[in-house]
């Protein structure tokens, strides 16, 4: 017979490896999920990896030029040069080097897109969800709210507002897109909150008497989630466009904060004496949208092959 202590010491280890466990089985689905995926989907994402770590530790990466430093003011940087071993994607008009600026470009882009989907993904999700579920008044008033917002050109109020204000840093960016994100996202939860809210398990749910607000955080909001994760991956590209486009108007974040859109800006000035400058910002960015979109793509072919197959 096993001891008591025994027992709790054998159900202590067995419990303590079940994270370690789940994890590992996390990590290979991952990996045959990688493995699955055709050649370009696979150097997409390879590509997306290389851009958000370096972006993510940009300022650790050793060796990596200050992207606001201008050598040529003290003498010891040349404008529009071409690579070197100290500037591998050469200078711009003003002897900044371009790597660096590539890389804390990308920092500005991602955080952008990343904290607005966030944004949309948590407001507009909840409210979506609120609304499929609870149906009634609510639902007619959360609905005609985002018509009524969506009714308004956010292009033109993310211009207005940022020029109003006079301040164009990374931190009002996110603040004034996140009040025009969130009615697209409230839009798909709504629909799938819909959905869900006839399954089976949730009936099963009511019938047990468990309370409105249980159903929606247990079982309403985890099965609307997935679409949303799917919606945000399809929307990622357009938000770094959109930054990207407003940094080459003028209008994103301040000079000299690196980002691609203001880097295209600074260098058409001097394509006809050096055109590198414009293209490095500019091929990035393509690549960037471009693996973002066949990323989406892959995923939603792969949940369309899933629901077809239940």
């Amino acid at each position: 017979m096993s001891s008591p202590s025994s027992v709790t010491a054998v159900g202590g280890s067995a419990t303590e490896e079940e994270p370690s466990a789940s994890s590992v089985g996390r990590v290979s689905r991952v990996l045959r999920a990688f493995a699955k995926m055709p050649w370009l989907t696979k150097l997409c994402c390879l590509w997306l990896m290389v851009v958000i770590l370096a972006a993510a530790l940009a300022d650790l990466i050793p060796g990596l030029a200050d992207p606001n430093y201008q050598g040529f003011v003290f003498g010891n940087g040349n404008t529009n040069e071409g690579p070197t071993a100290s500037h591998w994607l050469g200078t711009d008009n003003v002897s900044r080097d371009i790597l660096a600026r590539l890389i804390y470009g990308a920092r500005v882009s991602l955080i952008f897109a990343f904290s607005l989907a966030a944004v949309g993904i948590i407001v507009g999700g909840t409210l979506g969800s609120i609304a499929g579920y609870f149906r009634g008044l609510l639902e007619t008033f959360l609905m005609a709210l985002v018509d009524t917002w969506l009714s308004f050109p956010a292009l033109i109020g993310l211009v207005f507002i940022t020029t109003m204000l006079g301040m164009r840093n990374l931190v009002v960016l996110v603040l004034v897109g996140a009040m025009f994100i969130w009615p697209s996202y409230t839009r798909i939860a709504r629909a799938t909150a819909l959905s869900v809210s006839g399954q089976a398990f949730v009936t099963a749910a009511r019938a047990i008497g468990t309370s409105r607000k249980r159903i929606l955080v247990r079982e309403i909001f985890p099965n609307v989630l997935p679409a949303l994760l799917a919606y945000s991956l399809v929307g990622l590209p357009v938000l770094i466009i959109l930054e990207s486009t407003l940094s080459f108007l003028g209008l994103g974040v301040e000079i000299p904060t690196a980002s691609w859109g203001g880097m295209i800006n600074q260098a058409r000035q001097d394509l006809l004496i050096n055109i590198w400058p414009a293209v490095w910002p500019a091929v990035t960015l393509f690549m960037t949208v471009y693996s973002f979109n066949n990323l989406a793509d892959w995923v939603r072919k792969q949940a369309a092959a899933r629901s077809a197959a239940i």
